[in-house]
This record gives structure tokens, C-alpha cells and sequence, in this order.
């Protein structure tokens, strides 16, 4: 069986031009991507706490979704107002096409802790890990991403005007089902993993094929 794919994102927005990212996000941004094919949801997130103010991530059928022809075409077509995003609101962006290598859990949550991990983590402990947080009744789900080699990747349009995106090398994610239990894992993860760079984050809104 073919691994699913993982497209995840965290960014900030420009000060000041909030009501402009959520029109684009909201208005054309979720449900443009939803309908290249391959792509089988998206969901995107506010911060509580943590180094960023925004996270967004997109389940595809397969990585290869992510360099496939269609997609590229919509990266290096950018609409007007994604190019206007790109260039003037998007900043400190950090964005990595993944296996989701791991999903633990049948449920999704109302909030998410995600631990991004900039070198390569000891992947059998942090399966450890997502396989005992799993029991917790306050915890929905727990995903492990891992990165795509990004060697010989296409540079797209929307990347360039961004000015390049920072990449991670895993990211451990957590949905729990209420703030404070997604609060205190955070704590926990940010002692656990020293290295890590550990947010916390409420969902804003979800889109899935068929919805």
C-alpha cells in the first residue's frame, strides 16, 4: 500500500495584514488545493503558544502528489491575490513534503501539538512516544511525518516569491481534544525534546473530499 503524503506548513503573518490573509485563506486558498487531484484534506490551525503564528497541513494520496503536474501548474500560476500573499503577507515560512510514516487513533481534535525537529530524530523512541500518548483519553490522534528528501525537488513559482521556505526534517503531531490537555503536552514535549520546536495550536477549519 502506497504511504500517504503529507504537504506541512507553518508560517507568520505580516503585522497588520490579517484581515487580507484570511480572505485568501478562507476564500480561495483551502478550497483551491482541495480540488487538485490527489489531495484528500486540509486543515488549518491558529497558534496558542509556541514560535509561529500559524499552521496548516494537507493529507494527499501519495508524496508524489506534491511534484505532480497538476500541482506544479498551480504553483507556477499563482492567482493574483496568491502571488500578492506570497510576496507581501506570508513570512517565516517553513514548508515540507512528507510520508506520514505513522497514525495512531481514529479520531481528529480541536487542538494539535505539533513537535517540528530541524535534524532527524531517533524515529523508534518518538514511535514509543506516539504509541503510549495514544492511550491518554484526552487524545485523539498522534501523527509522525517524516521528510521528503528535498534534493532535486522543483523550486515553484510561489516559492520564489516567498524567498525561499525553511524545511524540517520530522514533526510528531497531536490531536487532543481540549486546550489545556494539548497545553500540557506541549510543556511535556518542550522538556522531552530540547531541540524541538513545539507549538501549540486551536483548529480554525477543515476540508475534506467529499464535504
Amino acid at each position: 500500500m502506497t504511504q500517504q503524503g503529507i504537504l506541512a506548513i507553518w508560517n507568520d503573518c505580516r503585522a497588520g495584514r490579517e484581515a487580507e490573509f484570511e480572505a485568501w485563506f478562507q476564500g480561495e486558498h483551502l478550497l483551491e488545493r482541495l480540488a487538485v487531484p490527489g489531495f484528500l484534506f486540509g486543515r488549518r490551525h491558529q497558534a496558542i503558544s509556541g514560535s509561529c503564528g500559524y499552521f496548516n497541513f494537507y493529507l494527499v494520496e501519495s508524496p508524489a502528489v506534491l511534484t505532480s503536474k497538476p500541482y506544479l501548474e498551480r504553483l507556477d500560476h499563482p492567482t493574483p491575490m496568491t502571488r500578492k500573499v506570497m510576496s507581501e503577507i506570508f513570512i517565516n515560512m517553513n514548508r515540507t513534503i512528507c510520508h506520514r510514516t505513522l497514525r495512531r487513533g481514529a479520531f481528529r481534535g480541536a487542538y494539535a501539538v505539533t513537535a517540528r525537529f530541524d535534524v532527524a530524530p531517533e524515529m523508534s523512541a518518538l514511535t514509543a512516544l506516539a504509541e503510549n500518548l495514544v492511550h491518554d483519553a484526552g487524545v485523539a490522534s498522534c501523527e509522525i511525518w517524516s521528510a521528503v528528501d528535498p534534493a532535486g525537488l522543483p523550486v515553484s513559482m510561489e516559492e520564489k516569491l516567498r524567498g525561499g521556505d525553511k524545511k524540517i526534517k520530522a514533526c510528531l503531531m497531536v490531536d487532543t481534544l481540549r486546550q489545556g490537555d494539548a497545553e500540557k503536552l506541549g510543556e511535556r514535549l518542550s522538556q522531552q525534546f530540547a531541540g524541538a520546536e513545539v507549538g501549540v495550536f486551536r483548529v480554525l477549519c477543515q476540508l475534506g473530499q467529499g464535504d
